[in-house]
């Protein structure tokens, strides 16, 4: 049956390769650095987090680097923000690795406390809960606005299901008007899906690459 194995990627940061999708989780040049920049540092994350509030839909949950990231700089910007996060992912394997990798990411105790069994976690200013399913029918059950969405499948010929109009609309259906939907994909295909969900789209940091990553935000 097909697994994951580890891959030290360029920045020193780990990640898995994927067997069944024969692709890594992350980028290899840098899966921290993709984390930050790609992800969590795509959007103006200081001005959400002086809401007070800043609700998290992470799509393809994966080992959580995007969240743990998200969260390090929410509190930078105010300690005192409340974070809510719901987490998509198919693999509850891969969820089981947070326990083998210690990122260069100061909140990640956190994500592998919500990693357990139970996969949620929840304190004062916290509440993480990770949904275990196929996320074509999961996302179909949430309810609520999200402020940010990190969408992070496996890549469009691998896992092209989760790249179509369809499952576009179902994340633009869950975004507040003000959110952002941050992904690591350029393709044409990709962002013409977006355009046709309902989203006005731009270029996202380079990391590790020539092309752009994908800013999306509802029109």
């Amino acid at each position: 049956m097909p697994g994951v194995k580890e891959v030290l990627t360029r920045d020193g940061s780990k990640t898995f390769y994927s067997e069944e999708h024969d692709e890594t989780y992350h980028s290899v040049s840098g899966a921290v650095e993709e984390a930050f920049l790609k992800y969590a540092g795509a959007s103006d994350i200081g001005n959400i987090a002086g809401k007070g509030l800043v609700r998290i839909l992470d799509v393809c949950f994966g080992l959580g680097y995007n969240t743990a990231a998200a969260l390090d700089l929410i509190w930078a910007a105010n300690p005192e923000c409340k974070v809510e996060i719901v987490g998509l992912e198919n693999d509850p394997e891969i969820l089981a690795r947070t326990a083998e990798v210690e990122p260069a990411i100061k909140s990640y105790g956190l994500i592998r406390e919500a990693a357990k069994d139970d996969h949620a976690y929840h304190d004062a200013r916290l509440a993480i809960k990770i949904i275990i399913g196929d996320a074509h029918e999961e996302i179909k059950k949430l309810t609520g606005k999200f402020d940010l969405v990190f969408h992070d499948p496996f890549s469009p010929k691998k896992a092209p299901s989760l790249w179509t109009e369809e499952f576009f609309r179902e994340e633009r259906r869950l975004m507040s008007s003000k959110g952002v939907l941050s992904t690591y994909s350029c393709a044409r295909i990709v962002r013409e899906n977006l355009k046709k969900a309902g989203f006005s789209i731009r270029d996202g940091p380079r990391v590790g690459r020539r092309a752009p990553s994908t800013i999306a935000v509802p029109d």
